[in-house]
C-alpha cells in the first residue's frame, strides 16, 4: 500500500476473487510488460494520484482478467451471431464474390470456406471489442480519479491558502498548520487528504516532514499543490516568513481562481453558440425530410428516428459536454463536530428514517424504545401538521407523493378511456393525448419540485448575501478589543438580515451553556453551504487559540468578497447564456409553428381534395399521399416538447451547476410550448 492510500477506506479495495484473477494472470503480464516499461510507470502514478491502494502488477493483471473474460464472452456471442446470419441462410450469400480472376477449383474451395471464415471473423471482431472494453474500461478507471481529485484539489486550493494563511496570523506554528489541514477534510476535501499523507508519513514512518512535503510533491495528482508544496519545502528548508509566504500565496491562488473562471466562461459562451447551431440541425432535418417524403426519397421512419432519437441525443450530447466543463460546488457544506459532541453528529445524521441521537442508546433498555417510538410519531405529527416545511428542507422528497399521484391520474384517464391507447389515436388527437401523457405528469411532478426547490436554495443562500460585509463588521468590533462572543452580538445589534439573527442565536446558546464551536458548527450544518463550511471552519479553528482574531475575520472576509466577485461575473456571462438557449428554442418553436399553419394544413387541404386542380398540378412533381398531415403535426409538437425538456435543463445546469435549477425553466419552456400548439395544432 502506497503512503498516499494510508487511511483511505473502501477506495480501491479489492476482494478475494479479484485477486485471484490477478494472480492467475500474472504470468501474462509479466509475458506482455517490462519492468521498465512507460505504460507501467504512467498507471503507477495514476494509482498513487487517484489513492488506489493496488500494485500496478496486480492492478495490471486484473484487467488483463476482465479483459479476457469479456472478450471471450463477446467471442462466443459473435461465433453464435454469425452462425445464425451467415450459416443458417439469413443473410444469402449465393451471389457474393470473394475473389475474381481465379480458377473453378480455388473459386469452390472459397465458396466452402466463406461461410466458416465469417463467422471466425465476426467471432474474433466481438471477441477483440470485448477485450479492449474489459481492458480498457478498468485501466481508465485510475485516470478518471485521478483527474476528478486534481480538479478537487485546484478548485478548493485558493480556500485552503486562506485558511492556513488565517491559522498563520493566529499565532499557529508550521507543524500545527500542517496539523489543522490535516483534520479539515470535511471543508477542504482532496486538498486536506494531501496533508494528511504528509502529517502521516511524518508520524508512522519516522520521516522528516520536509521529506513527506517534497514526496508529497512528487505524488499530487495536482501541478498547482505541487508547485505550491514545493515552494512552500523552500520556507521551512530556509527558514523563511511562513507568514508572509502564504499571504503571498493567498494573492496568487485568489487571482488564479478568477482566471479560471474567466476561461469557464468564456467556454460556456462557445458552447451557447455551438448549442444554437445543434439544436437547429433536426429541425433543418425534418424539413428536408418532409420534402423527401414528397418526392419518394425518404420514409417516414426517419423522421421519426429524428425526433425520438436525434432530438434528444443532441441535447443530452451538449448537456454531458457542459458538464465536463462546468464546476459544481465542492462539499456538502456539512462540517463534522468535536469528538465530544455526540448531540451534533447524530444531529447531522437524523432524517426522515434517522431520528438522532435516541438512535444511539436504543436495544440497551426499553425505556430508548419506548422514546424512539415516541420520537418518530412526534416526528411524523410535525410532517404532518407542517408539510410545506419538511419539503422545504427536502424538495426530492415531494417526488414520493407527486410521482405516484400522476401515474394514479393517467391511469385514470386510460380506464375511463379519456386518453387514447393507440398511436393512431394519438395521431387523431396530438394535442390531448400528448397533454395527458407527457404535460399534465411534468406539471404535478415539477411543479411543486420547483416550488420547494427554489424556496429551498433562497431560504439557506439568504445568509450568504451579506456575508462578506458582516465579516468586516465582526473584524471591526473584535479589534476594538471584544471578544468573538460579544462581536456577535454586537454586529446582530446593530445590522439586520438572516445572518444577524443567527449571530444573535449563537450568542444566546452560548451564554446558555454551548461551546462556541459547536454553536458555529450547529448554525453552519443548519444552511450547510460549502462556501459557508470554509469560513466557519476557519473562525471556529482560529477562535480556539484565541478571541482576538481580527487578522482571522479580515482574511475570511477577503476570499468571501473574492466568492463574491466570481459569483457575480459567473451569474452576468451565464444569464447571456440562458437568454441565447431560451431565443434558439423560441426560435425552432416559431418555425415549427409556422410549418404547421402554412404547410401542413396546405397539404391537407392539397390530400382531402379541397383544391383538386392544386392537386392534380402538384401530383405530376409530388406524392402528397406519402405524407400525413396529422402525424407530422404530432412529430412536431413531440420535438418541441423534447427541445423545451432538455433546453429546459440545460440553461440551469449552465446557470447554476445544478440539474435541478433547470426545473423552473422547463416548466415555463413547456407552458410556452403548450400555448403555442393549442393555437396552432
Amino acid at each position: 500500500m502506497s503512503l498516499d492510500t494510508l487511511g483511505e477506506s473502501g477506495q480501491g479495495t479489492t476482494v478475494s476473487g479479484a485477486d485471484s484473477l490477478g494472480d492467475a494472470f500474472y504470468p501474462l503480464y509479466e509475458r506482455l510488460f517490462s519492468e521498465d516499461s512507460e505504460f507501467v510507470g504512467d498507471l503507477e502514478t495514476k494509482l498513487a494520484q487517484a489513492r488506489m491502494a493496488d500494485t500496478v502488477e496486480l492492478y495490471i493483471s486484473r484487467a488483463l482478467a476482465i479483459g479476457t473474460i469479456t472478450g471471450v464472452s463477446l467471442w462466443i456471442v459473435g461465433t453464435l451471431l454469425g452462425y445464425l446470419l451467415f450459416a443458417t441462410g439469413m443473410i444469402d450469400l449465393g451471389s457474393a464474390v470473394i475473389v475474381q480472376n481465379v480458377s473453378s477449383g480455388v473459386a469452390d474451395v472459397l465458396k466452402l470456406l466463406r461461410v466458416p471464415l465469417l463467422v471466425l471473423v465476426t467471432g474474433l471482431v466481438f471477441g477483440s471489442l470485448g477485450f479492449v472494453m474489459g481492458f480498457g474500461v478498468l485501466i481508465a478507471v485510475p485516470y478518471s480519479r485521478a483527474s476528478t481529485r486534481k480538479r478537487e484539489i485546484n478548485m478548493l486550493l485558493p480556500d485552503a491558502v486562506a485558511f492556513m494563511y488565517a491559522l498563520s496570523v493566529g499565532g499557529l506554528n508550521q507543524l500545527e498548520i500542517l496539523q489543522a489541514m490535516a483534520e479539515a477534510d470535511d471543508t477542504y476535501g482532496e486538498v486536506s487528504r494531501e496533508f494528511k499523507s504528509i502529517v502521516q508519513e511524518t508520524q508512522y514512518f519516522d520521516t522528516d516532514y520536509r521529506t513527506a512535503i517534497r514526496n508529497q510533491a512528487l505524488s499530487t495528482p495536482s501541478d498547482e499543490l505541487a508547485q505550491f508544496l514545493t515552494d512552500m519545502l523552500s520556507i521551512v528548508s530556509s527558514g523563511g516568513n511562513m507568514q508572509a509566504f502564504l499571504d503571498d500565496k493567498k494573492d496568487k491562488h485568489m487571482r488564479t481562481a478568477k482566471q479560471q473562471q474567466e476561461m469557464t466562461l468564456e467556454t460556456l459562451e462557445l458552447f451557447g453558440e455551438m448549442y444554437m447551431t445543434l439544436s437547429l440541425f433536426p429541425l433543418l432535418l425534418i424539413i428536408i425530410l418532409v420534402i423527401m417524403m414528397m418526392i419518394g426519397e425518404a420514409q417516414s421512419m426517419m423522421i421519426y428516428a429524428t425526433v425520438y432519437a436525434l432530438v434528444p441525443l443532441t441535447g443530452l450530447g451538449f448537456l454531458v459536454l457542459v458538464s465536463t466543463v462546468k464546476q459544481d460546488e465542492v462539499g456538502d457544506g456539512f462540517l463534522m463536530p468535536g469528538s465530544g459532541s455526540e448531540r451534533l453528529r447524530q444531529q447531522q445524521r437524523s432524517g426522515l428514517l434517522n431520528l438522532g441521537l435516541v438512535e444511539t442508546f436504543t436495544g440497551e433498555y426499553s425505556v430508548f424504545d419506548r422514546i424512539k417510538n415516541r420520537e418518530g410519531s412526534y416526528e411524523a405529527t410535525q410532517i404532518i401538521k407542517k408539510p410545506h416545511l419538511f419539503f422545504r428542507e427536502s424538495p426530492l422528497y415531494t417526488l414520493a407523493i407527486t410521482v405516484p399521484l400522476a401515474l394514479v391520474v393517467v391511469g385514470t384517464a386510460i380506464g375511463t378511456g379519456s386518453a387514447p391507447t393507440t398511436w393512431q389515436g394519438m395521431i387523431d388527437a396530438p394535442v390531448w393525448g400528448t397533454f395527458l401523457f407527457v404535460y399534465l405528469p411534468a406539471y404535478m411532478v415539477l411543479v411543486p419540485l420547483t416550488v420547494f426547490y427554489e424556496w429551498n436554495v433562497r431560504s439557506r443562500y439568504g445568509v450568504t448575501n451579506n456575508l462578506s460585509d458582516n465579516l468586516r463588521k465582526l473584524s471591526s468590533a473584535n479589534d476594538t478589543g471584544l471578544t468573538l462572543l460579544e462581536s456577535f452580538y454586537t454586529v446582530a445589534d446593530t445590522t439586520s438580515g438572516k445572518l444577524a439573527t443567527e449571530f444573535q442565536t449563537m450568542h444566546a446558546k452560548v451564554n446558555y451553556g454551548m461551546s462556541l464551536r459547536e454553536a458555529l458548527v450547529e448554525f453552519n450544518n443548519k444552511y450547510h453551504i460549502p462556501r459557508l463550511a470554509r469560513t466557519v471552519k476557519l473562525i471556529s479553528k482560529a477562535q480556539e487559540a484565541s478571541s482576538q482574531i481580527t487578522d482571522v475575520l479580515r482574511t475570511a472576509a477577503t476570499a468571501s468578497e473574492n466568492q463574491d466577485d466570481i459569483n457575480r461575473e459567473r451569474k452576468s456571462r451565464t444569464r447571456m447564456q440562458v437568454v441565447i438557449i431560451m431565443m434558439t428554442f423560441l426560435t425552432l418553436l416559431a418555425v415549427m409553428a409556422i410549418l404547421q399553419t402554412q404547410f401542413l394544413e396546405t397539404m391537407a387541404e392539397l390530400t382531402s381534395g379541397t383544391d383538386q386542380d392544386s392537386l392534380e398540378q402538384a401530383g405530376g412533381s409530388f406524392n402528397l399521399g406519402a405524407i400525413d398531415p396529422s402525424e407530422l403535426s404530432l412529430l412536431f409538437f413531440h420535438a418541441v416538447t423534447m427541445q423545451a425538456i432538455l433546453s429546459g435543463f440545460i440553461s440551469g445546469y449552465m446557470r447554476d451547476a445544478d440539474i435541478l435549477s433547470g426545473v423552473k425553466y422547463v416548466v415555463v419552456l413547456l407552458t410556452i410550448a403548450l400555448s403555442v400548439w393549442m393555437f396552432v395544432g
